[in-house]
């Protein structure tokens, strides 16, 4: 079955929503709308600069919102008005987890889809070692450690060839960037029983914390950790393909994930490792996670899939993220209800 797509948003990230949807096939990209014309039309696709004329002229059975959080309410409303196939929106998701709560539940009752665009759960090697999770092979879990270093937090200019509103966020690192490993540690372990988190500043020049750790506890001793820091590097060709390393470790055997996106696995005692998943040699963003994220909601569509991240289930992603900085800011572990 064929899909067409309508696109509310053209901004930084927005290319990689056009990249994906123009190579996904059964789907046809029918019209973009955003207030600058010129960067829409240098896409080659219909151009728009309202919202609701784009939804009214072409009538798309997805709308892939890509707007900021201030915008999703709206949009979202609207978008529920034209009753499509599926919605999809962008991440952070609202503005907040009682507002996220509403459209959701707005959505539920239209029964249209609300999907987040959450797409790290959907990169190659996460999805692989999903697969070794359920199938046991590592044997009991104990360790679950993703290293991220993104180099691109140092100096008066940090962010500023991303969306310069990165400088002015109150909370960034985990907010916009960690929230992808809150979703993929929840994708990969299930929920987790208690947070704990120390955040830190390093670069003054911005408002957030831009660095720090976060760490998922489960009640039979499992551990996962995030340790970001946005000012220090990996020494990756590529740092913005896998984000930094990973190191998933079980009793019998452990996966671990390089900067170039190859996974190994070392059975216990063992000297050697073996491949799992070659370096990622693809095109699109991080694992061409952008493409797999929107297949997935093509495949739910047409009844050959699962639906993954809507709305109403990643609330729980909100819901641990107000923990984690909860944790930081009272210096205790927050348990989860």
């Amino acid at each position: 079955m064929s899909y067409s797509v309508g696109l509310i948003g053209a901004g930084y990230f927005s290319r990689f929503h056009i990249e994906a949807w123009d190579g996904l096939p059964g789907t046809t990209l029918v019209g973009i709308a955003d207030l600058d014309l010129e960067r829409v039309g240098a896409t080659g696709h219909p151009a728009f600069s309202d919202p609701a004329e784009m939804l009214e002229a072409t009538r798309p059975d997805i709308i892939d919102i890509a707007a900021p959080p201030g915008a999703h309410a709206d949009l979202i409303r609207l978008a529920l008005s034209h009753r499509p196939s599926a919605i999809i929106c962008q991440k952070p998701f609202c503005t907040s987890r009682d507002e996220a709560r509403t459209l959701a539940e707005e959505a539920e009752a239209e029964g249209v889809p609300l999907v987040v665009h959450e797409n790290f759960r959907f990169q190659p090697w996460y999805r692989a070692m999903r697969d070794a999770i359920e199938d046991e092979s590592l044997g009991r879990l104990h360790r679950l450690t993703f290293t991220l270093r993104t180099g691109d937090g140092q100096g008066p200019t940090a962010y500023l060839d991303r969306p310069p509103y990165f400088q002015t966020m109150p909370r960034l690192l985990i907010h916009e960037t960690g929230v992808h490993w809150v979703d993929t540690f929840r994708f990969l372990l299930g929920r987790p029983d208690a947070v704990d988190a120390d955040l830190q500043r390093m670069n003054p020049v911005i408002k957030g914390e831009d660095a720090g750790r976060f760490t998922f506890r489960y009640a039979d001793g499992l551990r996962a950790t995030f340790d970001g820091n946005r000012c220090l590097d990996a020494g990756a060709e590529n740092p913005r393909l896998t984000f930094g390393t990973a190191l998933l470790e079980g009793e019998e055997a452990s996966l671990r994930l390089s900067t170039d996106g190859a996974l190994h696995r070392r059975s216990f005692g063992a000297r050697h490792e073996t491949e799992v998943l070659r370096p990622h040699t693809g095109h699109g963003f991080a694992g061409d996670c952008v493409t797999a994220l929107q297949a997935h909601v093509v495949a739910a569509l047409n009844g050959t899939g699962p639906w993954e991240n809507l709305a109403l289930d990643y609330l729980e992603v909100l819901e641990i993220e107000e923990a984690i900085y909860r944790a930081d800011e009272t210096g205790s572990v927050q348990e989860l209800d």
